[in-house]
């Protein structure tokens, strides 16, 4: 019974960890539709959403079904009920990259604002905190999951820098007004991708600690 268990337990991290790649990979895809102003990519990355949303509802599946047949306790319990709500914010992350794309072709309509700089980046560092949130759920690796919740702040100083430039654009023409909302309404989308790999950080801290550090402050990662 305990090998089935533990058997059980590996096939639903590994169901995590596959939506956790397709999910890093639906963002990436995104980020590519809109710089290289690729229609059919983004629609694509729309489309490919529902794979996500499939996943979700097995891992959810999986998690009831172990919590019903083992009655886990403890550090097995936690685990399960841990990989239940990441599910959750990786599918939420697949939706932001789901919107990146519907704004990316409606930007596709108008010239391009600005060179595209200050939006890859803030993807990439959005990106290694998902990386990072995921690889500490493997792991077991509460610093590593720690250290994910502080990155955050650099995702949103990115956010604030670039919404003061967009509104530069806006003030001196207001031409460029309905482009430089929907990059910011980008930005936005990349700092909640961020926010939700705090949220898998967070879970992870409690998966490992056994402590909600929700609606905290917690300490710097020595």
């Amino acid at each position: 019974m305990q090998r089935h268990f533990d058997d059980e337990l590996a096939a639903l991290k590994d169901k995590i960890l596959r939506m956790g790649a397709l999910v890093e990979e639906q963002i990436q895809e995104a980020l590519r539709a809109l710089v290289n102003r690729d229609e059919a990519l983004a629609r694509q990355v729309i489309l490919n959403d529902r794979r996500v949303n499939t996943l979700d509802v097995e891992v959810d599946e999986a998690c009831l079904e172990l919590l019903a047949l083992y009655q886990p306790a403890a550090r097995d319990l936690r685990f399960i009920t841990t990989a239940m709500k990441i599910s959750t914010e990786l599918e939420r992350m697949s939706d932001l990259a789901e919107n990146i794309c519907e704004r990316a072709i409606e930007l596709n309509e108008e010239p391009q604002l600005k060179p595209y700089i200050d939006i890859p980046r803030m993807a990439e560092k959005a990106l290694k905190m998902v990386w990072n949130s995921l690889d500490a759920f493997v792991k077991w690796d509460s610093k590593l999951a720690r250290k994910v919740l502080e990155d955050d702040d650099e995702v949103d100083d990115l956010t604030g820098q670039m919404f003061r430039e967009l509104l530069s654009f806006m003030i001196e023409n207001p031409q460029t007004i309905s482009r430089a909302i929907r990059l910011s309404f980008i930005s936005k989308y990349i700092e909640r991708i961020a926010d939700h790999a705090t949220n898998i950080g967070e879970l992870v801290v409690y998966m490992v600690e056994g402590k909600i550090i929700r609606h905290t402050n917690p300490p710097p990662v020595e």
